[in-house]
């Protein structure tokens, strides 16, 4: 399973609130709790949607990188 993509899918996050929320219904939690989950949780998915973000962005960028200074070393070499 590719948990990079899963974990960065707004649609997962969705249901991860929709199943905690239906649970905390289900146990008569207050309509305050369940906004404070709700907040809890949508600020965590946004930091690891932007982390996960973040390191596609910084490996793409070494990739790139270690490219051009392949392409400069066969230059220096001819």
């Amino acid at each position: 399973m590719d948990w990079k993509r899963k974990l960065s899918s707004r649609k997962m996050w969705a249901a991860i609130i929709g199943v905690i929320l239906s649970i905390m219904v289900m146990f008569g939690a207050s309509d305050d709790d369940k906004n404070k989950v709700t907040g809890l949780i949508t600020a965590c998915s946004t930091l690891v949607i932007y982390i996960l973000s973040e390191g596609s962005v910084d490996s793409a960028g070494a990739k790139e990188t270690k490219e051009k200074a392949e392409v400069t070393e066969d230059e220096i070499e001819k």
